[in-house]
């Protein structure tokens, strides 16, 4: 859930080492460990609006938890609040309750704290993998691989290109072509076939996840305006509240299809849900 108070322009902060993409696994997702159970996170993507972006808060509190639990026990569910404005200029500090430890399930809450006053919260449960007999999911949508598709840098220059494109859309497809952020992302636009490739599950289960949580604050405006043609004009956009439920083991830097839509909106506030998948339409995150 959002609320109409930001938009969602990105920027660079400072001259991160390396590619970004790198940077967000290494350092941005990469906490400092002060003492048990707390530690520091830094900033190295924000948007232009001067707030901190919620999917970093949200990947770096889920990092944290991770940190509290057996190497065995994985997330399978995350519910957030965001109650103030993240600071850009100063770190975040990170302190994780050991709220329950259990057999199968444990529960760790994550308070998230600038200026000795919290500006998010979040209850994370972790439980030790099982097999399950039974299981069911949505079918996925037919989209094509994202080998077929365009990037957002191609797609923004194919619009460019166009001589008949409006001066106020060229301004702002020229400012996100300016930008760069930490995830690769592209837009399916029109129907194909998915290769058979199985879900993958090797490597850092928890730190996949914590990539996942980072990028699920991404597109939401984009989602909300298409029934409105963007007629309205959005002076600010900040997330309120996440939940986020992991269904399946897998790696973040494979592609994922991203299902993203908004059934209501009014008095202000948008709700969102979205679907995340493997190639083969195995359901992975929601």
């Amino acid at each position: 859930m959002s609320a109409l108070q930001a938009p969602q322009d990105g920027q660079d902060a400072g001259d991160p080492p390396g590619d970004l993409r790198s940077v967000l696994v290494t350092s941005v997702l990469n906490l400092e460990p002060l003492d048990e159970d707390l530690f520091r996170g830094r900033h190295y993507w924000v948007p232009t609006t001067q707030r901190l972006f919620g999917g970093q808060i949200v990947g770096q509190a889920l990092v944290a938890a991770a940190k509290s639990v057996n190497e065995d026990d994985h997330v399978h569910s995350l519910h957030c609040y965001f109650v103030r404005a993240g600071d850009p200029k100063v770190p975040v500090l990170y302190q994780v309750e050991r709220t329950r430890t259990g057999a199968s399930f444990s529960v760790r809450s994550v308070k998230a704290v600038q200026h000795g006053k919290p500006i998010f919260i979040c209850q994370a449960s972790f439980q030790q993998t099982q097999p399950s007999p039974v299981q069911h999911q949505f079918s996925m949508p037919t989209v094509p691989p994202p080998e077929e598709l365009l990037d957002y840098e191609a797609l923004v220059d194919q619009y460019l290109r166009d001589p008949n494109l409006q001066e106020k859309y060229r301004v702002g497809l020229n400012r996100i072509a300016a930008r760069e952020v930490p995830v690769e992302i592209k837009l399916p636009r029109s129907p194909g076939l998915t290769g058979p490739e199985p879900v993958a599950g090797e490597g850092d289960i928890k730190m996949h996840c914590c990539v996942a949580a980072y990028i699920s604050d991404y597109a939401f405006l984009g989602t909300a305006m298409l029934p409105h043609r963007w007629q309205h004009k959005v002076h600010f956009m900040v997330s309120l509240d996440h939940s986020m439920w992991f269904h399946a083991p897998f790696r973040a830097d494979h592609w994922m299809l991203y299902e993203c839509e908004s059934p209501w909106a009014g008095f202000d506030i948008l709700v969102f849900k979205m679907r995340v998948r493997g190639r083969t339409g195995h359901l992975l995150s929601s």
